[in-house]
């Protein structure tokens, strides 16, 4: 069902000055004292990053959704926010790093006060209010006024060290007329661990992520005014835009030029695509699996640290991101599975690898045995490799036709030899020229990660592979 524009869904965005300001703490924490109050809450981050919304969808209790103008095409943002908003009662956006932030050389692009402006919605800042006092209001106010068209509705401080300290940012901030909605002190709770990509994943510690939001949930409840920031959030207006549509977009998607004219034909009852899931593999966005199954997949989690074979029935594989070098030994133990993937891969069937999946199909791993289905060998380093990415398909795959143009993101500290095959997946132009990832069967194998709401028809395309390979 599509969502009619005349629709307005209570809004507000969570942005920061810069990264570390607490902008995750807050996040979730309004998301799971909404929740807690009986509200209906749909969560969403800006920008690629799969590790926030699992808290988000923790906190909220519905799945944890990305809006990225980069990826995705500003165009996209609103109808995905309504799409992920559907029957709530109020949405909370996360920001990303600084709020005038985006893709490097892009200007605003992607950056929190661009998705702000595309939501038409008011911003709350997190400031990080630590080493300030009375300079706080100049920092708020040059937030505030740097554009227009962005509405910072008012701030919560965080991190504030005593009844005197909070006196004198409140003293500071009413002098620049700007609403404060919460005070946070620190409390050591709400701290969640973080490693060589970020936050440790909620799969990976689902009791002591379910303590640590309820610590934010109980801060955020305890510090912050609920019910002005539900007020702010109502004053949003209605989007002109109607929400996105699986099945809608998908029957829209331009034709695959490889597939002869005709009628499409019906799927087969029990066409399986297994997704890769478990604490291994927990980097996805929702929209791919909600594209598989419009194109008339069952799509199947299975988790490649337990389970010894794939579901039955597999026509299709989908591994994602993840944390395969963090598992590398208890993955190479699963031989059975390791084998049946191989085996899969063997018959031609498509499979589509980002990243941790990469690494998986590849020869080993930090000199552990993995998959063997490429001809590869990856192991950590201490160089991080992060960044938006534009890309053009080189070889025809299970994915798209040579040609096809996605934008992409990567974010590892891992390399894999040689970066390509003697057919690549993409050709990639920043933050240099070169090939990139794997295309041979059925397999698409990147360190890619890209968002298929921006091409749906890479999901048409997989699921009819699945049907005649």
């Amino acid at each position: 069902m599509v969502m009619s524009s005349s629709v307005s869904v209570p809004r507000l965005v969570v942005a920061a000055p810069s990264s570390g300001s607490g902008k995750t703490t807050v996040a979730t924490g309004l998301m799971a004292a909404f929740a807690a109050r009986g509200l209906a809450v749909s969560p969403h981050k800006v920008g690629p990053d799969y590790i926030d919304p699992g808290y988000h969808a923790l906190a909220s209790g519905r799945v944890g959704r990305n809006l990225d103008a980069y990826l995705c095409g500003p165009e996209l943002v609103a109808p995905l926010f309504l799409h992920g908003a559907q029957g709530c009662d109020i949405a909370v956006v996360e920001g990303v790093m600084g709020m005038f932030d985006g893709a490097a050389g892009e200007g605003e692009l992607a950056s929190t006060a661009h998705v702000a402006k595309l939501l038409r919605a008011p911003v709350v800042l997190v400031v990080d209010a630590s080493s300030q006092s009375r300079s706080v209001a100049a920092l708020v106010h040059g937030f505030a006024s740097w554009d227009p068209e962005v509405r910072v509705g008012g701030v919560i401080l965080n991190k504030v060290a005593s009844d005197r300290h909070e006196a004198l940012l409140r003293e500071a901030l009413e002098s620049a007329g700007v609403p404060v909605f919460g005070v946070l002190r620190r409390v050591a709770q709400v701290d969640t661990p973080s490693r060589h990509l970020g936050l440790v994943p909620v799969a990976e510690r689902r009791g002591d992520a379910v303590d640590s939001v309820a610590a934010m949930a109980a801060q955020v409840e305890q510090g912050c005014d609920l019910e002005a920031l539900a007020a702010l959030a109502r004053g949003a207006g209605a989007l002109p835009c109607a929400a996105w549509d699986a099945a809608e977009v998908l029957g829209a998607a331009p034709p695959d030029p490889h597939r002869p004219e005709g009628p499409r034909p019906q799927t087969p009852d029990g066409l399986v695509v297994a997704v890769a899931g478990g604490s291994a593999f927990t980097f996805s966005y929702a929209e791919h699996a909600e594209l598989l199954l419009a194109a008339g997949a069952d799509v199947v989690t299975f988790d490649p640290l337990r389970d010894e074979q794939l579901p039955e029935g597999t026509s299709g594989l989908v591994i994602g991101g993840g944390f395969p070098e963090v598992y590398a030994a208890e993955l190479s133990a699963n031989e059975p599975l390791r084998k049946a993937v191989s085996a899969l891969a063997e018959t031609g069937a498509p499979v589509a690898a980002e990243c941790a999946g990469l690494l998986y199909l590849c020869r080993e791993l930090d000199g552990q045995p993995m998959c063997g289905v490429l001809d590869a060998s990856a192991r950590m380093e201490e160089k991080l490799t992060l960044g938006y990415r534009d890309a053009v398909a080189v070889s025809d795959s299970s994915l798209a036709v040579a040609g096809t143009r996605m934008r992409g993101h990567e974010f590892h500290r891992t390399v894999v030899e040689p970066g390509a095959g003697d057919a690549a997946a993409w050709g990639v132009r920043v933050p240099r020229r070169r090939l990139e990832g794997f295309v041979q069967r059925g397999v698409h194998a990147s360190y890619l990660h890209t968002h298929w709401a921006s091409q749906p028809g890479v999901a048409r395309r997989f699921v009819e592979r699945c049907r005649t390979s």
